[in-house]
């Protein structure tokens, strides 16, 4: 799968949950659902990888990579910056 390529995901969250989301949404125009969605799950995962991370760095990697390029699609490219072999 190539950095470009998405999957859908289908997925029960709290009503209340969606409630706020749609709030949030409706008050920043600049985000959407599915870039909402991929920046809480890749946080999710940074925050959460534990001690794996010396075994799963280049997830690590990709999720960081993710999260800083849905945090800041609209004002920052980060290819370069992913893109060096000294990463």
């Amino acid at each position: 799968m190539t950095s470009n390529s998405t999957v859908s995901i289908v997925t029960e969250i709290p009503s209340d949950l969606h409630q706020s989301m749609q709030n949030y949404l409706d008050n920043h125009p600049y985000w959407d659902q599915d870039r909402l969605i991929a920046a809480g799950i890749s946080l999710f995962l940074l925050q959460n990888w534990g001690s794996q991370i010396s075994r799963d760095v280049e997830d690590y990697r990709t999720c960081s990579r993710i999260y800083l390029e849905t945090l800041f699609r609209d004002n920052v490219k980060f290819s370069l910056f992913w893109d060096n072999e000294n990463c």
